[in-house]
Formats: structure tokens, sequence, C-alpha cells
């Protein structure tokens, strides 16, 4: 079952950080905003690259390690997406849904690894 969850998060972690550099190039070409852009550009691939190394651990222990760390940066987009909502930046729901997906799942993954420790 975990195996599923981790071959379906490297998909929409992929997926999801091209959303955000799409997103990036909006908000930093059309909207010339230059901080808030790229504090999410930056947490927003961060959720993939961590999820990619964590294919590479060294140990089980390795392993919840990254994909912790994916799902803290996933909280960390979730917030930077809230706020460029909030304030108007963006219209959507739909990307702020997709970050709230992979918070779900990485906060599966990662209990489950731990159960199984």
């Amino acid at each position: 079952m975990v195996l599923n969850k981790i071959n379906i998060v490297i998909d929409k972690s992929f997926d999801f950080a091209i959303k955000i550099i799409d997103l990036y190039k909006y908000l930093r070409y059309e909207k010339k905003e230059y901080v808030l852009s790229k504090q999410l550009l930056r947490s927003g691939t961060s959720i993939g690259a961590n999820v990619e190394e964590a294919q590479a651990a060294q140990s089980k222990k390795d392993f919840i390690s990254k994909m912790s760390i994916s799902s803290k940066e996933a909280r960390e987009t979730h917030y930077w997406l809230r706020l460029l909502r909030r304030s108007n930046y963006i219209a959507k729901d739909e990307i702020i849904q997709d970050c709230e997906e992979l918070i779900r799942l990485l906060t599966s993954i990662v209990k489950s690894s731990e159960t199984n420790n």
C-alpha cells in the first residue's frame, strides 16, 4: 500500500512542481511580484526533489527523514499559496487543493513508514 502511494506522490509532486514554475512565471512577469513568488518557487519545487531523494535513501530512517522534509515543504508551500490567494495575487483554489492532496499523501506515507519501522 505504501509503495503505491509512493509511486503516486512521485508523479503528483513532479506535476505540482511544473504548476508552481508556471505560477512563478506568472507572478514574476505578469504581476511583478518578486519576493513571495521566489519563496513559493523554492518550497514548491523542493517537495518533489525531496521525494526523489527519498527513493535513494540509505536506510528506512533516511527515507522517513526525506519524506518528512517533503511534507514540511508542502506545508510551507500551502502557506505561501494561501497568502497569495488572500492578497489577491491568485484567484484559483485548484493549486491549493493540489497542495493539500500532497500534504495528505506525504503525511500518510510518513506515518505508515514510521509504524512499519
